[in-house]
């Protein structure tokens, strides 16, 4: 079994932003989720993307005044990032999401964890070690918005085969198997070169993890939750952090 880096290095992270839908589509999506949710300087203007990918949350919190520190494991991700931000206020590193305090301004007002980049992490301690991390990082009033897909009902028989896109030149097609507190995503691509298909494929697990859990523990840290968000099988959590520190 691949970890999360060897599994974007050996196949996802060409064809990241494709299976996505697209960087222009997701920066459009990203910049009216940021806006209609009013998210935009306040405090210090610093701001920490933990798995930042392509960019799809870095590039729109940028535009909206945000310095940024963008996080991620992926080399290839990070390059394709700083090849679309330009000139914007955006400082890349490659590291592991649990050592981003080494790389991170002071005074954050804002750290978002999204596009499901919680479910990869090895273990429910880690979530939780995380989010213990991230209320010590954050500004006194600080924000931290959480996204990550809702895997705890477990898909059955043909359910589990996902069509994730296709189009004349790649096929993307995922399965997945259910373990206790993991899922096995079995991703596999085929694309098609000189009139020949060839596959590649590889497998990770992620962590299957509650909006209950998540939230029970953001309180437990000190955070105020503020809002949650659900839609296509996603789940977004706002939390605050307003209680003082000891």
């Amino acid at each position: 079994m691949a970890s999360v880096k060897e599994h974007y290095d050996s196949l996802l992270a060409s064809c990241y932003s494709w299976m996505c839908g697209g960087s222009d589509l997701k920066l459009k999506e990203n910049r009216a989720f940021f806006r209609d949710h009013g998210i935009r300087p306040a405090l210090s203007a610093a701001a920490v993307d933990l798995g930042s990918g392509a960019g799809f949350q870095t590039i729109p919190l940028a535009e909206a005044g945000f310095e940024v520190t963008a996080i991620d494991v992926s080399s290839e991700l990070l390059a394709q990032l700083k090849q679309t931000a330009g000139k914007l206020p955006i400082r890349t590193v490659q590291a592991d999401l649990l050592n981003f305090t080494e790389y991170s301004p002071e005074k954050i007002e804002l750290i978002v964890c999204m596009g499901d980049t919680l479910t990869h992490l090895k273990v429910l301690a880690d979530v939780k070690e995380l989010i213990h991390r991230v209320y010590g990082a954050l500004a006194q009033g600080g924000l931290l918005i959480l996204g990550f897909r809702d895997m705890t009902v477990e898909l059955t028989q043909l359910d589990r085969f996902i069509p994730v896109r296709s189009d004349s030149k790649r096929i993307f097609t995922c399965f997945l198997e259910y373990e206790k507190n993991h899922v096995k995503v079995h991703d596999i691509v085929y694309e098609k070169t000189d009139d020949q298909w060839k596959m590649k494929n590889s497998y990770f697990r992620k962590l299957r993890i509650s909006s209950q859990w998540v939230r029970e523990h953001l309180s437990k840290a000190g955070f105020q939750v503020e809002e949650v968000d659900t839609a296509n099988g996603m789940i977004t959590i706002f939390a605050r952090k307003v209680k003082q520190d000891a």
